[in-house]
């Protein structure tokens, strides 16, 4: 089975299962697991922040920066397809208490006029603005990247008006990797950030929250209060270490096999290719086949290859680790014959 319906299935490396069982260990609730400090020093040192925090996921690492930054009845700024508006089951509005103000982005980038323009003035009558998200690579998108001069002109925007700024960054080295830019370009156009560990990176678990020291002491109580206060991690923390040092040059092979891929499926009749491929996503709308979604990704099961629904017609393929330049030859292959 190929599996493309996400970069979240790979399995972890072989050295990755050898860092977990020589992890050191200790209590990391007491910050005292030796091998977590290490993940959470190289990952700020990486985006150059200040401070790092080791979570269980990217959805935990967005929901503790919304609370850490916001008060209740606060308003939240983001683009109308962000992931933690749409895929975070209103995480924000049940635990923080605050009220999203979504804007229409154009390929997951947001016009800083409108965000300005979106901001709260001192009214009684108004929330307000107590933070702006920002996605890079934006994953509704198809994985599009978010240009750094749009990321700058929306962070001094809020800097104006005193707002922090926010990345959920689950992504952010296939941006940094697309742009060819080290992380720290795009990190520094923001407060705080969250990456993830076990996508593209193929870690089995964990995310990673940076930012300034004294923010990430608060988030720390808030993932305690969350229930993401782990003891001995760092035996899912040693894998993290070894995504960061092993597996991020590599993601350019999981763009090139995604370009391939959309050019293959691009030349079969009845299949558009609904986005410009820029990482490891391909967005395809099957509604010239006559097919829903469904039974696109059903009769793609039924020979081997698995996917996922992005809408009525429209279907995402997500490059990974784990698929190889003749996987994607394989796929494509059986797509034509199915649709010939």
């Amino acid at each position: 089975m190929i599996d493309l319906r996400s970069d979240t299935v790979t399995k972890p490396t072989q050295d990755m299962r050898e860092a977990a069982y020589h992890a050191e260990v200790g209590d990391d609730v007491y910050e005292e697991d030796p091998t977590v400090n290490k993940l959470e020093e190289l990952a700020a040192e990486k985006l150059g922040k200040e401070a790092a925090l080791f979570v269980t996921s990217g959805t935990q690492g967005n929901q503790i920066a919304v609370l850490t930054h916001c008060k209740p009845a606060d308003e939240v700024i983001m683009e109308s397809n962000a992931h933690i508006f749409v895929y975070e089951g209103a995480a924000m509005s049940a635990l923080a208490g605050i009220q999203p103000k979504t804007i229409e982005g154009h390929r997951g980038a947001m016009d800083p006029k409108r965000v300005e323009a979106a901001i709260r003035p001192d009214d009684i009558h108004f929330p307000e603005t107590g933070l702006i998200c920002l996605e890079n690579t934006h994953n509704k998108a198809g994985g599009t990247v978010v240009p750094l001069d749009n990321m700058k002109a929306i962070k001094n925007v809020a800097d104006q008006y005193n707002i922090p700024v926010h990345l959920d960054g689950a992504r952010i080295f296939n941006a940094a990797v697309a742009m060819g830019e080290p992380v720290h370009k795009i990190a520094e156009q923001v407060d705080t950030v969250q990456f993830c560990l076990s996508k593209g990176l193929g870690a089995p678990v964990g995310s990673i929250l940076a930012g300034p020291k004294e923010f990430i002491k608060k988030a720390r109580k808030w993932r305690k209060r969350l229930g993401g206060g782990l003891r001995q991690s760092g035996i899912i923390a040693a894998p993290g270490i070894v995504a960061l040092t092993q597996m991020v040059e590599r993601l350019q092979e999981d763009h090139g096999n995604a370009k391939r891929l959309s050019e293959g499926l691009g030349n079969i009749q009845g299949i558009e290719i609904e986005s410009d491929v820029e990482t490891n996503m391909v967005l395809v709308n099957v509604e010239g086949l006559g097919l829903t979604s469904e039974q696109f990704i059903e009769k793609l099961e039924e020979v081997g290859v698995r996917t996922g629904s992005y809408g009525t017609h429209s279907v995402r393929l997500v490059t990974n680790f784990d698929v190889t330049k003749e996987d994607i030859e394989t796929v494509i292959t059986k797509v034509n014959d199915l649709f010939e």
